[in-house]
């Protein structure tokens, strides 16, 4: 039999074991849903029209990525998980497999490594739109925002492809998801009053009426 101090220990050992950290996957998400396009059409009205300042110049470097989520997850691994199915991580939250479809092209992978993560207003129109005016922490911020509909795992080439293109200049050849990248495009514009120039104003009114 335990005697009362060796039970008393193990009871104790007990204790803190179940109240250690467990560490575990990173918990699937939903993509954050744009504003209604009723929704979509008052803020465009709202959004100021400007004409773009690259002054002082852009730089890659002064939007910091990717942070740290949870654990030893950063941005990435997190938007991965959350766009995948059946995503499995090593034990530094890297995707070791799963599958993905592409929103912007319905290209399906079932490599992590064939994916970007697609800042849907890019970091340089965020900054000639205003962002360059912002501190270090709010472009960090804008740089990793899982709230809005501003990040998405889609396929590497076509990310490439779209590089810093505002919405008058680029959109996804998905046309069933063109609606959707609209109302996104706006919902960010709007929350971070960002500016839009004329001609990003006449391509939204267009696509929203479209929708």
């Amino acid at each position: 039999m335990f005697s009362s101090k060796s039970l008393l220990q193990t009871l104790l050992l007990a204790c803190l074991v179940s109240a250690a950290p467990v560490p575990g996957p990173i918990q699937s998400r939903s993509l954050p849903t744009p504003i209604s396009v009723a929704t979509a059409k008052t803020y465009l009205s709202e959004l100021t029209v400007a004409v773009d300042s690259n002054s002082p110049a852009y730089a890659r470097s002064e939007f910091k990525t990717w942070d740290i989520i949870s654990g030893t997850c950063d941005t990435r691994e997190t938007v991965l998980k959350r766009d995948g199915t059946s995503v499995v991580t090593d034990s530094a939250c890297k995707a070791t497999s799963g599958n993905w479809v592409s929103p912007y092209d319905g290209v399906a992978t079932d490599l992590a490594s064939d994916l970007d993560i697609d800042h849907l207003v890019p970091l340089k129109e965020a900054w000639l739109s205003g962002a360059r005016d912002w501190t270090a922490a709010q472009r960090e911020a804008y740089a990793n925002d899982l709230t809005r509909p501003q990040l998405l795992a889609v396929t590497d080439n076509l990310n490439e492809s779209k590089g810093d293109k505002d919405i008058a200049n680029w959109v996804p050849p998905l046309k069933s998801y063109v609606c959707t990248y609209a109302r996104a495009w706006v919902t960010v514009k709007h929350y971070y009053k960002l500016t839009i120039d004329s001609a990003e104003k006449t391509a939204l009114q267009n696509y929203l009426d479209g929708c």
